[in-house]
């Protein structure tokens, strides 16, 4: 496997005592470059933690990210935020626009506050594969929901980041505007060669990815290669009844 971002062993703690909640305990995971991968599990299995560690967002308590060759878990917290800033995108469940910049200015922002100029030539292309190439010029409000779900998914392949995560990407579109956008997403990795790792619950989005990785109690328990909405169901079926009693 040609891997690009790579979990080992994280274990990451809320609280103490009797209110201690173990988000992560020995989660390990390898993430296929190239490929579009869904991180899945019962309520409080520790999806959303393990997704915010490997993007560099939280902390683990002990553990490895390798992202390529450097240790995130082993940087300061400004050089988190500059790895963040270089090498991974985001795509948010809110498109996250800035209302008074035009959609190429959204779409340009991260390099903007790196210091760098985009790729003209790349956001172009970008622009047309996303169908928005003749709305560049218009600000976030003048764009339907459609036209600004496909700025955020540009802003976040213009860079060419090692990854791209996406958390609940779908949770606040339609079904049809849902599976336009993991229609993208699928494309940016088979097409474009992105890395995409989406935290979902929606068997039907997971069967839009290449492969679903599920977690129970903070420890990734089983996976799915090719994933129908089936399958995917049966899988949560069978993780979440012994879950059932231990709480989100």
């Amino acid at each position: 496997m040609n891997v690009a971002i790579e979990a080992r062993g994280l274990q990451k703690a809320y609280g103490t005592g009797e209110t201690l909640v173990r988000a992560l305990d020995g989660a390990s995971l390898a993430v296929e470059r190239a490929k579009f991968t869904a991180i899945m599990g019962p309520s409080g299995s520790g999806k959303s933690t393990l997704m915010h560690v490997l993007a560099g967002l939280d902390t683990a308590d002990a553990g490895q990210v390798l992202l390529g060759d450097v240790d995130i878990t082993a940087l300061s917290e400004r050089n988190r935020t500059l790895l963040r800033r270089e090498r991974i995108g985001f795509v948010f469940q809110s498109f996250n626009l800035v209302p008074s910049l035009t959609a190429a200015e959204n779409i340009a922002l991260p390099l903007a506050l790196a210091g760098r100029k985009p790729d003209a030539a790349w956001l172009r292309e970008l622009a047309a594969v996303l169908g928005i190439e003749h709305r560049l010029t218009h600000r976030p409000a003048e764009l339907s929901g459609g036209q600004q779900q496909r700025v955020a998914v540009a802003r976040a392949l213009l860079a060419r980041p090692a990854v791209v995560f996406a958390d609940e990407p779908t949770g606040n579109l339609d079904s049809r505007r849902g599976d336009e956008l993991l229609g993208l997403l699928r494309r940016a990795a088979h097409d474009f060669g992105q890395t995409i790792v989406m935290v979902t619950h929606d068997p039907s989005a997971a069967a839009h990815v290449d492969r679903v990785a599920f977690l129970v109690d903070g420890r990734v328990v089983d996976e799915l290669a090719d994933p129908t909405v089936g399958a995917v169901v049966a899988t949560l079926a069978s993780l979440e009844a012994p879950a059932l009693g231990k709480g989100a």
